[in-house]
């Protein structure tokens, strides 16, 4: 997968980060309908997890054009809310006896691969999430969510080296208003 690491103003549909979100929002919402009690404050928690995720991506590579600081805390809280509703997923299993995947786990593999087809959408994975059991649902969301993290961890990393190099917003202004200022004098 490749990943644009820092995201033009608005070019947050193109960062593979937030493509992948998506899909596990879309996942979260079917996985809901289908295995949680429609009663059960879990569904609210699992979906809104799932949104936040999404949605903050989003805020924060909208607020990326004026305050990197704005942006590396809404990434953070988009990896918080992933890492939130992982958890959810991982008690669903432990709670129903179920296997939760490993790493290496053959099928954990092959869904794993499926992120580097080019034409990937939630179709490549409405099979694995929609028509197979509740154990094999809640285990391909939390491949898709591992992925995701690993995408949000290296996108935090780019944007806090940015920051520290390169200062935020109000720390360019200033060089470039400095730079104008030597240049007139």
């Amino acid at each position: 997968m490749s990943e644009r690491l820092i995201p033009e103003h608005g070019g947050y549909r193109d960062l593979e980060a937030f493509k992948m979100a998506e899909l596990v929002y879309d996942g979260t919402v079917r996985f809901c309908d289908r295995f949680i009690n429609k009663l059960s404050r879990t569904i609210d928690q699992m979906v809104q997890a799932a949104r936040s995720g999404r949605q903050n991506i989003a805020e924060g590579c909208m607020a990326s054009g004026t305050s990197k600081k704005t942006e590396l805390k809404l990434i953070g809280v988009a990896r918080a809310s992933l890492e939130e509703l992982l958890l959810d997923y991982e008690d669903f299993l432990r709670q129903r006896e179920s296997e939760l995947w490993g790493r290496d786990h053959e099928k954990a593999v092959f869904i794993r691969k499926l992120a580097y087809k080019s034409d990937r959408s939630y179709v490549t994975y409405r099979t694995y999430i929609e028509e197979k059991g509740a154990e094999n649902s809640a285990n391909t969301l939390i491949c898709l969510i591992h992925q995701t993290n690993y995408l949000l961890d290296q996108l935090l990393r780019s944007l806090e080296r940015s920051f520290v190099t390169d200062g935020g917003f109000t720390e360019r202004l200033y060089r470039v208003r400095k730079q104008h200022r030597d240049k007139t004098e």
